[in-house]
């Protein structure tokens, strides 16, 4: 999976970690970010805390919610190469939590509703 780079201007102002969890929330599959049970999983910036992701130097680690609708691996995985490449740092990327599967809207068919009968 390739990132395009060529952001605005705002964009690279962001911090890194933002943008990660910006690219990660978009891979298919992520519901969210997680924080952990007390919240520790987390990058404090000035004025902002960025849940579910941490940076070092030398590595990472990305906690995710996927939907049951997709499979878990492809799903960490894909998040994983999305942030380390990125960061420019292996991230390991753990699972926390899932949710059932979103039922897909069904189309209306004609007749169904409102006959006016």
């Amino acid at each position: 999976m390739t990132i395009d780079t060529s952001g605005t201007a705002a964009e690279a102002a962001e911090p890194l970690a933002a943008q990660i969890a910006r690219a990660v929330l978009a891979v298919p599959g992520v519901v969210d970010l997680d924080g952990g049970m007390f919240g520790e999983v987390a990058t404090y910036l000035p004025g902002e805390r960025v849940a579910g992701v941490q940076l070092s130097d030398t590595e990472g680690s990305v906690h995710i919610v996927v939907d049951l609708a997709h499979d878990l691996r492809e799903v960490a995985a894909a998040a994983g190469a999305v942030a380390s490449e990125l960061s420019g740092v292996p991230i390991a990327v753990t699972v926390e939590d899932v949710t059932p599967a979103r039922p897909q809207p069904q189309p209306e068919t004609a007749g169904s509703e409102g006959d006016g009968e």
